[in-house]
C-alpha cells in the first residue's frame, strides 16, 4: 500500500513529485535542498546548508513516524566536491550510530543554485 507523506515542516515540492512516499514499510524521501520551510531562505555556507537539508529530512521522517535511526541509505549531491569534508562533519551529527549506506558525488548544478541536495530511504522498525 502506498501513502504520500507531506509536512509543512519541510519545503513544499516544487514540481510534480511528493516529499516522500511510504510503501510496505519503506520511506522514499525526495531530494531535500536547504530551503527553510518557514521563510523560503537558503543559508549561505555549505555547513549551514547541510544542516538545513538534514533538518528537512528529519521533519519528513517525523511526519512518517520515524527518525534518523530508520535511515538505511542516502544520496548526497554536491555542487562542489571540495565541500565533502565540511558536509561529512555535519552529516555525522545526524547519523551517530549504525550509519546508513551512502553515495556522494558532485553534480553540474542543483535547483536554486544551492550547494547540496540529500535524498534518503528509511525503513520502519
Amino acid at each position: 500500500m502506498k501513502k504520500v507523506i507531506a509536512t509543512a515542516d519541510a519545503p513544499k515540492a516544487v514540481g510534480p513529485y511528493s516529499q516522500a512516499i511510504l510503501v510496505n514499510g519503506t520511506l522514499y524521501i525526495s531530494g531535500q535542498i536547504p530551503v527553510n520551510p518557514a521563510d523560503g531562505t537558503v543559508p549561505a555556507d555549505i555547513a549551514s546548508q547541510a544542516h538545513q537539508s538534514l533538518k528537512n529530512i528529519g521533519a519528513i521522517l517525523k511526519a512518517a513516524g520515524m527518525g534518523y535511526e530508520n535511515v538505511v541509505k542516502t544520496t548526497v549531491l554536491l555542487a562542489d566536491i571540495a565541500d565533502f569534508k565540511a558536509v561529512n562533519a555535519v552529516y555525522a551529527e545526524y547519523f551517530t550510530a549504525d550509519k546508513p549506506a551512502r553515495a556522494c558525488f558532485q553534480v553540474a548544478a542543483l535547483p536554486m543554485g544551492v550547494g547540496i541536495e540529500i535524498e534518503a530511504i528509511a525503513v520502519e522498525d
